[in-house]
């Protein structure tokens, strides 16, 4: 057994990025916090902290402080069945869209303390794998080893633009030429939804000149300020297009992202009231039922 005081240290640590920072969370002078994860390193036999700004997990460290998360949330999930409240923190992944739409109402339906970890649904997968999180939302179908799936439901994209920028890029069409020299929005490189469009629209492998914009609100704005074209979720621009801020390039060209909640099979239950929370919260926001037996993703 490891001592919780010390796998608590290592866990704040690596999640806050410093030891001044754990030591305010616990409570504890710093110096308290160095001697726990020496005392600890000491016991594995192994460095767990990469010492330096951020503090940073070495592989054994990294296992180790999903130890202490997993540990944490069962012993909050008995604790809960004895009657006693204990609120346990709860990393999690989870796409900016989907936190801009319905997914914060969920969240706070729930005592957890969250920690969440902002990743595109198309590669959030990946942290759950290497343990960075307990649980993600992800466009993933395939169950992550030793994880469960629930599908939640189909987050619809349209394309947009404000009309001045449709006149000037589009009087012709939405044709690949235009696409190649009309300035397009991207989330981030790992966004893969402006090329998925794009290239289902042309079948062409495009490279248009790029924005990089992180922010699912910010996409909006800069529609509707003509910095570029950018596909958005429905229910943000529904308004926009009815009153003609914005243009739909393509009312026929929707791009539906099925999306999966998937868990880690140990601390499945004891999330269980977050996973029920996503779910109604999907129900409404995401009426399309995700087809659980969607494209897989290898590891």
């Amino acid at each position: 057994m490891h001592d919780p005081a010390q796998l608590a240290a290592l866990e704040s640590v690596l999640r806050l990025g410093a030891f001044d920072a754990a030591a305010s969370e616990l409570n504890v002078t710093p110096s308290a916090i160095s001697q726990r994860i020496r005392a600890l390193e000491d016991r594995v036999g192994a460095p767990l902290v990469l010492r330096g700004t951020p503090a940073l997990p070495t592989e054994t460290g990294s296992r180790l402080a999903r130890h202490a998360r997993d540990i944490a949330l069962l012993e909050a999930d008995l604790a809960r069945d004895l009657g006693r409240h204990v609120p346990a923190r709860l990393r999690v992944a989870i796409n900016a869209d989907s936190l801009d739409t319905w997914a914060i109402p969920a969240l706070a339906q729930t005592e957890f303390l969250f920690d969440i970890v902002v990743e595109d649904e198309s590669v959030s997968w990946q942290r759950l794998r290497d343990g960075d999180v307990t649980a993600a939302i992800t466009a993933r179908a395939a169950p992550v080893q030793g994880c469960e799936v629930t599908p939640l439901g189909v987050m619809r994209y349209t394309a947009t633009c404000a009309p001045a920028f449709h006149a000037r890029y589009f009087a012709s069409g939405v044709t690949p030429d235009a696409l190649a020299r009309a300035p397009m929005l991207d989330f981030s490189g790992k966004d893969v939804l402006q090329r998925g469009w794009l290239a289902g629209w042309t079948g062409q492998r495009l490279s248009p000149p790029t924005h990089h914009l992180p922010s699912t609100h910010g996409f909006v704005t800069a529609a509707l300020c003509g910095l570029g074209w950018g596909l958005n979720p429905l229910p943000l621009v529904a308004a926009h297009l009815a009153s003609g801020a914005l243009v739909e390039m393509v009312p026929d060209h929707v791009r539906a992202v099925p999306l999966y909640w998937q868990t880690r099979s140990l601390t499945a239950q004891a999330i269980r009231p977050l996973t029920r929370a996503l779910r109604r919260a999907a129900a409404t926001a995401l009426p399309e039922v995700a087809d659980p037996q969607g494209p897989e993703t290898s590891d």
